[in-house]
Order: C-alpha cells, then sequence, then structure tokens
C-alpha cells in the first residue's frame, strides 16, 4: 500500500481491494455437495497424506495421489468449489494507518488473509506500507529535513523566511546575517510522531545559498563594487582569506 507524506503524519484509514480465497458460499466451506457429508479418512494413505513404495533396497515416501496429502477425500464435491472448499474474491478492507508510520512497516490483520481448506481459520494479511516521496521534506526517523535556498543578499543581511510544516501550517524562520551554505536551523516538535510515544521529533533547515545568474547590467555593476569594496575587508570573508593566504604560503616555499 502506498501513502503520501500527510497520510503517514496524521494517520489514516484506508480502503484496501484484495484478491483472496474466502471460504465457498455453496458448501459452508466443507467441499463437498452435501454439507452434512463432511470429507472421508483418505482409503489410500488412511489420513496420513503420504504413502510409502519400495524401490530395491529403499523406501520411497510421497505425497498421497488419492487425496494430494489432504489426508481426506470427499466422495461428492460441491460442483461450484469442486472439492477445493474456497473459491476466489476480491473482497474491501479498511486498514488503520498509525500516526508516524515509517516507509516499509509491516502491518498484521488477523484472520483477513485466505481462507483454509476444509473449513480450517483463515490466515493473516500483511500489508506492506510505502511512503511517497515529498517534493519539500526528507524524513529521518521522526526528524524532518527541509534544504532552503537563500539568495545570497539574504544569507548576507539576514532575512525572515516562511517555510511549511508536515502538518499543514507555516513556521517563520529567522535568518541571521552571514548564513553560509550548509547551516541549519531546529524547529522543535515539528517533526513526525514517534510510534506508541508521546515524542515528537524535530524539523531541520538546511540552507543553500544561491549564486545569482543572469546578472543585469545594473546588478553586475552593484556586484563589481561590492567585490572592490571586499577586496580591501580581511574579516567580510575569514575562510577565504585564510585559505588563499595559505595557498601563498605554499607556492613560496613555507609549507606548514
Amino acid at each position: 500500500m502506498e501513502i503520501d507524506l500527510a497520510q503517514a503524519f496524521t494517520g489514516a484509514k484506508v480502503d484496501l481491494r484484495v484478491p483472496t480465497r474466502v471460504a465457498c458460499e455453496a458448501c459452508s466451506g466443507t467441499g463437498s455437495e452435501d454439507k452434512s457429508q463432511p470429507a472421508e479418512t483418505c482409503g489410500m494413505c488412511q489420513g496420513a497424506g503420504k504413502v510409502r513404495r519400495q524401490q530395491g533396497f529403499f523406501l520411497i515416501e510421497q505425497t498421497c495421489p488419492t487425496c494430494n496429502g489432504a489426508g481426506k477425500t470427499i466422495r461428492k464435491p460441491c460442483k461450484i468449489c469442486r472439492g477445493a472448499c474456497t473459491v476466489q474474491r476480491e473482497r474491501s478492507l479498511s486498514v488503520a494507518i498509525p500516526a508516524g508510520v515509517e516507509d516499509g512497516t509491516r502491518i498484521r490483520l488477523q484472520g483477513e488473509g485466505e481462507a483454509g481448506a476444509q473449513g480450517t481459520q483463515p490466515g493473516d494479511l500483511y500489508v506492506h506500507v510505502a511512503v511517497k516521496p515529498h517534493p519539500f521534506f526528507q524524513r529521518e526517523q521522526a526528524n524532518i529535513l527541509m534544504r532552503v535556498p537563500l539568495r545570497m543578499t539574504q544569507a548576507a543581511l539576514g532575512a525572515d523566511v516562511e517555510v511549511p510544516v508536515v502538518d499543514g501550517t507555516k513556521a517563520k524562520v529567522k535568518i541571521p546575517p552571514g548564513t553560509q551554505t550548509g547551516d541549519q536551523f531546529r524547529l522543535r516538535g515539528k517533526g513526525f510522531s514517534v510510534l506508541r510515544s508521546a515524542a515528537r521529533g524535530d524539523m531541520f533547515i538546511q540552507v543553500a545559498v544561491e549564486t545569482p545568474q543572469h546578472l543585469s547590467a545594473k546588478q553586475r555593476a552593484l556586484l563589481e563594487e561590492f567585490e572592490a569594496e571586499a577586496q580591501g575587508n580581511k574579516k567580510g570573508s575569514p575562510e577565504n582569506e585564510g585559505f588563499f593566504a595559505k595557498v601563498k604560503e605554499f607556492f613560496e616555499g613555507g609549507r606548514a
């Protein structure tokens, strides 16, 4: 079953159509045309479901060809199921998806599997949950990660940005001046619910500073003026200055 991230966050009830085998209505799952005459013990294997035969020095055990290993035979098989006791049907089920479910989770629906032969109890149905990828959010256990691109000026001057939250609301994130690519900001309690717990994960905003493209003539002139001013400010880009200072020392032979 494939669900979206919002359903995984809030939990949901999802309808599912399942092809399965159910007890034959015509014979009430007995496999016999006459419901009052249930299956009889197989005369070939005496109910063992297997027969043995001698082949030279070896004793070989095989599935009984008369009852096909069931150990019982039906004198007058049902015309609908032909003695199989079950028929193919499609069923509609409602599956409860718990809040906080993770991709790959397996949900067990007891007694909703295929009907057993000759009136035995049906098995269980296992639903494997797959969560669709989301365009904004990436999940890591109970935490949520989101990458937010910023203009160069927003990162340099600081800004207030509004971001979506997985619960459908919005949150305001204050970006301080001088923010760098890779910096993270944490929104506590804005992640997923932890299964079987009242705890909530957090949401992490990871910043990516975007270099401007397709500059206008005015923008280019302003940036050239900015660059000329920046060359005289050693504290404006400390990592840049430190890197190229070490490069200069390297080529001058003063290797650290």
